[in-house]
């Protein structure tokens, strides 16, 4: 019976360390492929399924990612940092040597279920795929190449000054992206409290970055309660006043830690 518990002990550890590895949550390198979009300036980045609009005016810039279905986790992995180096054993002819990137997940690459997974279908499930901006993509890859076999692994998310929050919708449904964050990068859970509401409300995950809540809270000044993939919670008291109004954002002094 002790040798059966043991054994079932150690497959499921054996079964959480490759389920961790599979999210890329353990620093180990893991396999894909690079594909590219959105021009030489990363234009046609703009927008996309994580909801954080202008790349440039919230930060992301030009070194971003749009995940396959397996990567994207249904909006979970948004703000999610990646490093890439293009596998030069596997393909030496149109891989830059020497070199890496690290991107932003701000996009979903959806899959196309007319092509094969390994004749274009290069997002289907069940294939772990980055389609970057371009600019980012020409760090590792010769631009003639088109899709190059890369190796990555989730790695912390730097970024300068606080966690921000813009504020949507409208009185009894509150959109509220998040972008600048931190550490890990993508958020678990969210809360909001009103400064005449005792008790905070969860929040749930409308799409992307964007979470919502239904209560009105007009006129009241608001606190987000936020906790990131890694279990790192912060409070961000009263970090939008109770003048604000729907369209505005607001920065936080407050950040995870890396």
């Amino acid at each position: 019976m002790a040798g059966a518990c043991a054994r079932a002990a150690l497959a499921l550890a054996l079964w959480c360390a490759l389920a961790a590895a599979a999210a890329g949550q353990t620093g180990q390198w893991l396999r894909a492929h690079a594909t590219f979009y959105g021009g030489a300036d990363a234009s046609g980045t703009m927008g996309g399924a994580c909801g954080y609009g202008n790349l440039y005016a919230q930060g992301y810039g030009t070194r971003t990612a749009a995940l396959s279905t397996a990567l994207f986790a249904g909006g979970a992995a948004c703000g999610q940092c990646y490093k890439l180096v293009c596998d030069r054993k596997t393909d030496p002819t149109w891989c830059k040597p020497g070199v890496s990137v690290t991107v932003t997940a701000t996009n979903f690459c959806p899959p196309n279920w007319s092509i094969p997974s390994d004749r274009g279908g290069w997002c289907n499930p069940p294939r772990p795929h980055f389609d970057m901006a371009q600019p980012a993509w020409e760090k590792i890859g010769v631009y003639r190449g088109g899709i190059i076999p890369v190796i990555y692994r989730r790695v912390s998310c730097v970024k300068k000054g606080g966690v921000r929050f813009a504020i949507n919708g409208h009185d009894y449904f509150n959109l509220v992206l998040v972008t600048n964050v931190a550490g890990p990068g993508s958020i678990r859970a969210m809360d909001v409290r009103g400064s005449r509401t005792p008790d905070w409300m969860s929040m749930a995950r409308n799409w992307g970055a964007n979470w919502h809540s239904l209560t009105y809270l007009n006129g009241q000044g608001l606190s987000f309660r936020v906790t990131v993939t890694d279990g790192q919670t912060i409070v961000f008291a009263n970090v939008v006043p109770p003048s604000w109004r729907f369209g505005q954002s607001f920065a936080s002094n407050l950040q995870f830690s890396l």
